[in-house]
């Protein structure tokens, strides 16, 4: 589609620039960027009438199947550590899906996404009951909504060694389909170092530098991973991943709450991403991770909680700033277009920006500030003023999703209803009923 964005205060984060000008969009890119460009024959033109236009927001690390766990029944006993959480929590929701519940759980993840003006997901899946195309029915969801994202599936020893082998099998063959897509990329994903033996670390790198994908896994989220590995492994964390070549250009570090600065560097040396996860980080009471030593690759995720990018920016600064050790003003925004750093590794466009030739995805705001708002003070405005009640319009690839408020093509109502039939029979499998 041809489209002509008139009046439009186009921004960016990082480094902080807003500028009134017209862009103009054809075969899913920014063609033309300029003030008062004139219409085409046969251009549709959209007066936004001095709207904040931005580069779509990416999630850097989500899990999609937690969205019907909203509400869902609390555990038998209260769990009393993050181990027990996992155990009583989240390992008897992905032991309970199947298909119907993957499919649901996606595709009501990435409506939500959308609406909040997040354009990529980047998700960890796990369901050991149904994982032989798994990743696919996340795909099929994600593309009736018409966004793009980066899957893996959760490889981990905790179901044994044949659900392990399905696991390393299914991301291994949705990266090789993806590896061309212009919406879907997929990389190697694996839980954590203290649910994975020897063996499994080594194929998960193996895989990872076959393919060049990196592996997306969870690290020192909370202080039991850490100790695991010095007591079961006689090693460090960091080390025991470097060792099997975890560590690597795209890899996915994720939380790192438990990690000290020369782990951290180390990490960093490697190319991989550090990712933190604020909310999450503060619903499970892990600590408090150490941004000021996360280095330049590090990006934000919300673990499962919707992707609402910028409720996570806040509540991301807010709890660091109550920290020992609080970082910039500017770190979380940046760790946030960090992402879009991140997505362009994975996709080999450059994300992130509103010149011409970057991909038309595009989240429009209707913020009206009551202060002036320029480039120097654009980072206060998006902390305190912006919130994603305020996404009007949302573009991928050039191709409208969300538009005055309301998704384009699906039934939000209709689906939502089927969702929780879905949800409810996935909460009676939990708990045997």
């Amino acid at each position: 589609m041809n489209l002509l964005l008139k009046n439009t205060l186009a921004t960016t984060l990082i480094p902080p620039a807003i500028e009134e000008c017209d862009l103009r969009i054809d075969d899913g890119k920014i063609i033309d960027r300029a003030r008062h460009l004139r219409p085409k024959r046969d251009e549709e033109v959209v007066d936004l009438q001095g709207r904040i236009v931005m580069p779509g927001f990416v999630c850097s690390h989500t899990h999609l199947y937690s969205a019907l766990s909203r509400g869902m029944p609390p555990p038998k006993s209260a769990p009393r550590n993050f181990v027990e959480i996992l155990q009583k929590v989240w390992w008897k929701l992905d032991g309970a899906l199947d298909e119907e519940a993957i499919y649901y759980s996606a595709l009501v993840g990435a409506i939500e996404a959308v609406k909040f003006g997040t354009t990529t997901l980047i998700d960890h899946h796990a369901s050991p009951n149904f994982v032989t195309g798994s990743l696919d029915l996340i795909k099929h969801a994600m593309s009736q909504v018409g966004m793009r994202g980066i899957l893996c599936y959760e490889t981990t020893d905790r179901g044994g060694k044949l659900r392990r082998d399905l696991g390393l099998k299914e991301n291994e063959r949705f990266v090789m389909e993806n590896a061309s897509n212009a919406h879907f990329r997929g990389t190697i994903g694996a839980h954590a170092q203290f649910t994975l033996d020897d063996d499994s670390l080594l194929w998960l790198g193996e895989l990872a530098a076959m393919y060049d994908c990196g592996v997306h896994i969870h690290v020192a989220e909370d202080e039991a991973d850490v100790v695991n590995a010095q007591k079961k492994h006689k090693q460090d964390i960091v080390e025991r991943l470097e060792k099997f070549g975890i560590l690597r250009k795209k890899s996915l570090i994720v939380h790192g709450v438990h990690l000290s600065k020369k782990q951290l560097a180390t990490i960093a040396r490697s190319g991989a991403w550090m990712i933190h996860n604020p909310r999450s980080n503060m619903n499970n009471a892990v600590g408090h991770a150490p941004l000021q030593w996360y280095g330049e690759h590090a990006a934000l995720g919300t673990d499962g909680f919707p992707a609402d990018m910028f409720e996570e920016s806040k509540f991301g600064y807010f709890r660091n700033a109550e920290s020992e050790s609080p970082v910039g003003f500017s770190r979380i925004p940046e760790m946030l277009n960090n992402g879009q750093r991140l997505a362009s590794e994975f996709f080999g466009r450059t994300f992130g920006m509103l010149q011409k030739g970057s991909p038309a995805d595009l989240v429009i705001l209707g913020y009206y500030p009551p202060t002036p708002l320029t480039s120097r003070n654009l980072l206060g405005h998006f902390l305190f003023g912006m919130n994603s009640s305020m996404v009007e319009h949302v573009m991928v690839n050039g191709n409208r999703i969300v538009w005055d408020k309301h998704l384009v093509g699906i039934d939000e109502h209709e689906l939502m209803q089927k969702a929780a039939c879905a949800a409810k029979k996935l909460w009676s499998r939990m708990h045997g009923r």
